[in-house]
């Protein structure tokens, strides 16, 4: 599969709906910048996730302009030109006319004339919306192109007076998927899940955590995924209480579970799932108790969402029947109000239950509406329900039979104007299919 076999976005209207939303400001927004890994390595280049959204460019040193009713073009890229020189050694580029098809957009110029040519561009603005604060050499710049504009102010040419964060106008737009986006995810979702199926067969005691990794993301990459989504969590045993475990290292043994959260990038679209199963393929008594418990309340949570339902109602299910749970199961022994009130269960459940998804692992988008209230489930909106319970072992308050075991299971939903749509649904997670998909081995 290739990310090329999918629906390209209509990044030309995305750009037209954020410059409905400025029509006296200009917005400025960059790609990532190449990061060095050590010596002359760099990372493998990601654009930036807004930059992407807006134009599909994915070369690094590129800049999008938008000055809606500009008479010399409303759309501006500033981007590397060919350079066959540097192509031999560093890969080819679109170059002007390249990233001119490319993207659509007409005024296409070399990132050379950027500091001479920004300032022209704020001539007469009222608004200036960039990314803030996430870059202090892009303030500085940014600051400066602004500042070679007021200098022309006595000449009677206005300059932008008004800063906005880029992220109050264009997150609003990427928090609703539109149906390529949710192509997309999808892709990037059943990748993920592939890879989810193929480590429960091949896992055995023995195997490294950074072996069982490796199985995963081969999958991966093997479906078109070029990259993971973000560094996979593969924690064994009481690893699996560490939450962003990403050291990978030790053996899996006989007895233990083991935590996989992994997800496929694929299109610049994450997918985001974890599972948790026994390292020999069958869940021991205590094993399974915890489990059962943490999928019930994974499945109420699911069952919460719906068009109309906060985003804090899945998040409360959950909570609900894992504190239920805990008394049952003897952890705790307050009431449940106490627990609810004082947060006692927070010893063993210490993050939310999700997060939107998206070209984002942690998506754009509030949480909260202007009132400070959560905000209403909309169709198009993607999250990840992920409930979990962690019994460390150096928790005193956790009986013994259940130290050590570190549960999460995390699916990727979207809303719909029905419900839910479980994205995810491919990655086994009953107690019986683990069991049964791991009996078949590798």
């Amino acid at each position: 599969m290739s990310s090329h076999d999918l629906p390209r976005p209509d990044y030309a209207a995305r750009r037209r709906r954020l410059m409905e939303r400025l029509p006296d400001g200009v917005a400025i927004v960059p790609t990532a910048t190449e990061k060095s890994r050590n010596a002359d390595v760099h990372y493998p280049f990601r654009p930036d996730s807004d930059f992407w959204y807006l134009t599909g460019f994915a070369e690094p040193e590129a800049l999008l302009v938008l000055v809606p009713g500009h008479p010399d073009g409303e759309e501006w890229l500033f981007c590397r030109p060919r350079d066959p020189e540097r192509e031999i050694w560093d890969g080819r580029r679109a170059g002007l006319e390249g990233a001119r098809e490319l993207c659509g957009i007409q005024q296409t110029r070399s990132i050379a004339e950027l500091d001479s040519l920004l300032p022209e561009l704020l001539r007469n603005r009222e608004l200036l919306c960039a990314p803030l604060g996430r870059s202090a050499d892009f303030d500085a710049r940014l600051m400066l192109w602004r500042n070679q504009a007021r200098s022309r102010s006595r000449a009677g040419i206005r300059y932008p007076q008004e800063l906005v964060d880029l992220g109050f106008l264009l997150h609003e737009m990427r928090v609703i998927k539109d149906p390529v986006e949710q192509e997309h995810l999808r892709a990037a979702v059943g990748i993920s899940a592939a890879g989810h199926r193929h480590g429960m067969r091949v896992c055995r005691p023995g195997m490294t955590e950074y072996q069982l990794q490796a199985e995963i993301e081969f999958v991966f990459q093997r479906l078109g995924a070029r990259s993971v989504a973000y560094p996979s969590i593969v924690g064994g045993g009481p690893n699996a209480c560490i939450l962003h475990y990403t050291e990978n290292r030790d053996a899996l043994a006989d007895g233990d579970l083991v935590l996989v959260d992994a997800g496929a990038e694929y299109g610049n679209y994450a997918g985001d799932i974890t599972r948790s199963y026994p390292v020999n393929g069958v869940f021991s008594p205590a094993q399974r108790e915890v489990y059962a418990l943490v999928l019930a309340s994974q499945k109420a949570a699911i069952a919460a969402l719906a068009p109309g339902r906060s985003v804090a109602d899945y998040h409360e299910a959950a909570v609900a029947v894992l504190v239920d749970g805990l008394r049952d199961l003897k952890i705790l022994s307050e009431s449940r109000e106490t627990i609810l009130e004082q947060g006692l269960y927070r010893s063993f459940y210490m993050h939310r239950t999700g997060h939107w998804l998206g070209l984002d692992v942690h998506d754009a988008g509030s949480y909260r509406q202007r009132d400070g209230n959560w905000r209403m489930l909309e169709p198009g909106m993607v999250v990840t329900v992920e409930p979990g319970l962690y019994f460390s072992l150096e928790n005193p308050a956790c009986p013994e039979r259940y130290r050590g075991i570190g549960i999460r299971i995390e699916d990727d939903c979207l809303i719909t104007a029905e419900g839910v749509e479980v994205l995810s649904a491919a990655a086994p997670k009953e107690i019986d299919e683990i069991e049964a998909l791991m009996a078949l081995g590798g």
